[in-house]
């Protein structure tokens, strides 16, 4: 047994996953029999986890469910909430109509993927609430009009803890994920993984390997160049952890690919790309952009909102740059691509 490798952390599921459960299980009891004991969901990418019931209630026009998220061993402030979801007939024709219960939050400036005025549950987790309501539709032969009201049991006191009240989120938590997946938070884990992962690319003799900050832009990254599995290495925000090894362990190309706001803050000299860890420097970037209003921007999101393809012409050449410096003078080719949380490349330098 090797003592150096770092310990094997466990999983946990993201707060639109759970939600996402709930949301199939009281479906089961609004159209059918009863609220079941547990529900299995498919995630973006395939998994099907398993999730127990918590709480279950029911009457004429509506059921709820509820389930305790489990984070897996990441230190989650939201691990262990309540997390509820009730479904609710509503008006023919409306569609689905998504609701802010008690403990989650309600967007109040714009900058983020959700508008102000809606319930802040992310892009992802509502495309997932879709889909488990139009499979139940079919299933039922009902039409999925419905509002779906998601509440966290005291997260309005859970997120006095998160970056929310300075995102200007109000009342509440996010509910999140883009891959259903809590990933264990252990930079030293996480970034063992990055190396094994460059190792093991290395050893199979691949000339390009590819780090992204997320799931689409893996996905979009891995289209574009047409690359295997084995040459995406799961970087997540730890793109100098990568950089660093790869400097040393050179491979004849790589890619560097992100969104608007993680590739800001590589271009500002971040080597950690997590909102907790590193911040957009407002100030910087309207000196950049030129643009004084852009001090009192909430995310760059919004700065990339106003101006458009001149931020990613100024932004992505710098975070090539700055990624350059990481990997020295290592005989490497490096490319880096923007992405915008559609999928859509935004901007590319090499």
């Amino acid at each position: 047994m090797n003592s150096d490798l770092p310990p094997k952390l466990r999983r946990g599921w993201t707060t639109g996953a759970c939600a996402t459960a709930a949301v199939k299980a009281a479906l089961q009891g609004l159209w059918g029999d009863d609220v079941p004991r547990q529900v299995t969901i498919t995630l973006p990418k395939g998994e099907t986890p398993t999730f127990q019931i918590e709480e279950a209630a029911r009457n004429n026009g509506w059921a709820e469910a509820a389930i305790i998220k489990d984070a897996g061993d990441d230190p989650d402030v939201t691990h262990g909430a309540l997390i509820r979801a009730r479904v609710e007939a509503g008006k023919i024709g409306q569609g689905i109509r998504f609701l802010a219960g008690d403990g989650v939050g309600i967007v109040t400036k714009p900058g983020l993927p959700i508008p102000p005025g809606e319930p802040a549950i992310n892009p992802v987790p509502r495309q997932m609430m879709k889909w488990v309501t139009h499979e139940a539709a079919d299933a039922f032969g009902k039409s999925p009009d419905l509002d779906i009201t998601i509440s966290v049991r005291n997260g309005a006191q859970l997120a006095e803890k998160t970056w929310n009240p300075r995102l200007g989120i109000k009342g509440g938590l996010s509910i999140l994920g883009t891959t259903g997946i809590v990933r264990p938070f252990s930079c030293a884990a996480w970034i063992a993984s990055i190396h094994r992962g460059i190792d093991v690319a290395r050893a199979e003799g691949l000339t390009h390997v590819a780090g992204c900050t997320g799931a689409t832009s893996e996905r979009v990254v891995q289209a574009l160049y047409g690359l295997p599995d084995g040459a995406m290495l799961d970087m997540g925000d730890f793109v100098g952890g990568l950089l660093k090894y790869l400097a040393r362990h050179p491979i004849q190309r790589a890619t560097i690919g992100g969104g608007i706001g993680k590739l800001t803050k590589l271009a500002q000299g971040a080597r950690d790309l997590h909102s907790g860890r590193s911040q957009v420097n407002f100030e910087l970037l309207a000196d950049w952009l030129d643009d004084p209003a852009i001090v009192s921007m909430n995310t760059a999101l919004e700065v990339y909102e106003k101006h458009g393809s001149r931020m990613a012409e100024i932004i992505v050449p710098k975070a090539r740059d700055e990624a350059k410096k990481m990997l020295r003078d290592a005989d490497i080719t490096l490319d880096i691509v923007m992405i915008d949380r559609k999928g859509a490349v935004i901007g590319r330098a090499s």
